[in-house]
């Protein structure tokens, strides 16, 4: 089998697709992406299929290497967000021509099913107890929603207080049992997290996300020493070698690598082997689309760390369209008591409508995050 194309698609609301072609007319998806930097991650898919073209799509390991090893520079955001999406549809192709689903080339599922978490509140976090008790009534156990709005460096209480209200409200609507992650987003700087992290202490979390930013990960002993609640962080993070310092330091009790950031399947999987030897928790990112869901449902079904996965069916982004759009087959994402089964499909377990995909990627999309300003004028992180 030899591979004859690469084609990527940029599909709203902000993904982009890839499909890889093989001789015999097994094709394979992928979803390499960076959110606001789609066009560039095609652009570096483009340059690296000059070594793919013609080689054979089952040499998945053998392919990462080069991908990875073979360039002088290497790592980052577009170029390891390239090799996701090409290993996911590498992936794909072998499950299909072998007629069995990736995990059953991973050893094999270790759980049937994993629960899911629900976005909510968008950007700008409001009406959370509402939601939280729709998503509850819908059948799902556990939310997340970003804490703030803009904070700067030093900070009113009142913006500490809106915080607490928050969750205190969401609390109070869906009981003690409920999962509550509180996600700072890196728009907290380590000042007004320690006020942060000690004042929501109470609220009994599931967890908090990216107290502070993942270069800033020396002062996550400062900060984990304030709180009992969990401290997960990971999503910007690309690597094996991104995660080593995290790992090693004891800085963290959950990761997230984003498969379509962390170079796919199979270097996600060798990430997650080296949290569970240092007994931390798998919570992969995902709040991207179904060629990325499905690939992260491969993943945790054979890492015994994973313990819950984002998805995002009704997120605050997928205005023009969503995850279930793109698939001839969405009752493989049926979410039921909170949970989602483990596809067993051949390859990823998705059949992609590849005549909607065409459609949607002529109208494309530009997606950029927006830019906030503190009062002073000064850039605020989002």
């Amino acid at each position: 089998m030899k591979i004859t194309k690469l084609e990527t698609f940029l599909v709203p609301p902000r993904w982009c697709f890839l499909k890889i072609s093989t001789d015999e007319g097994i094709v394979g998806w992928g979803e390499p992406v960076v959110e606001g930097r789609a066009a560039a991650v095609a652009a570096m898919v483009d340059e690296l299929s000059d070594y793919l073209i013609g080689a054979d799509p089952r040499r998945i390991e053998d392919h990462w290497t080069v991908l990875y090893r073979g360039g002088f520079y290497r790592g980052g955001p577009i170029h390891m967000s390239a090799l996701a999406g090409i290993d996911q549809a590498l992936w794909d192709i072998k499950g299909k021509a072998l007629g069995v689903p990736v995990h059953e080339l991973l050893g094999g599922k270790l759980r049937e099913r994993i629960k899911v978490y629900s976005w909510i509140g968008g950007d700008r976090p409001g009406d959370t107890a509402a939601m939280a008790k729709e998503r509850a009534a819908l059948g799902f156990s556990a939310i997340k929603m970003n804490a703030s709005e803009e904070m700067q460096f030093i900070d009113s209480h009142a913006k500490v207080d809106g915080v607490l209200e928050n969750v205190a409200a969401i609390r109070a609507a869906v009981g003690p049992d409920f999962g509550i992650g509180v996600d700072f987003h890196g728009r907290v700087h380590k000042p007004m997290a320690k006020v942060l992290m000690r004042e929501l202490e109470q609220y009994n979390l599931m967890f908090i996300e990216e107290p502070v930013l993942s270069e800033h990960y020396e002062a996550l002993p400062e900060l984990a020493g304030l709180t009992s609640t969990p401290i997960a962080l990971g999503e910007r993070l690309f690597s094996r070698w991104d995660f080593k310092p995290i790992l090693a330091g004891g800085h963290v009790d959950i990761i997230q690598p984003d498969p379509s950031h962390s170079g796919g399947i199979t270097e996600t999987r060798k990430i997650a082997a080296m949290a569970e030897a240092y007994d931390v928790a798998l919570a992969l990112h995902c709040p991207l689309g179904p060629i990325a869901l499905a690939v992260n449902l491969q993943l945790d079904a054979v890492c015994y760390n994973a313990f819950i996965q984002e998805q995002s069916l009704g997120i605050h982004y997928n205005q023009s369209n969503d995850i279930l759009d793109y698939i001839t087959n969405p009752e493989v994402f049926a979410y039921e008591d909170g949970f989602v089964a483990i596809p067993d499909g051949p390859g990823l377990g998705v059949e992609i409508n590849e005549d909607y995909v065409r459609e949607r990627a002529a109208a494309g999309h530009r997606w950029r995050n927006p830019i906030w300003r503190h009062a002073d004028g000064s850039l605020a992180e989002w």
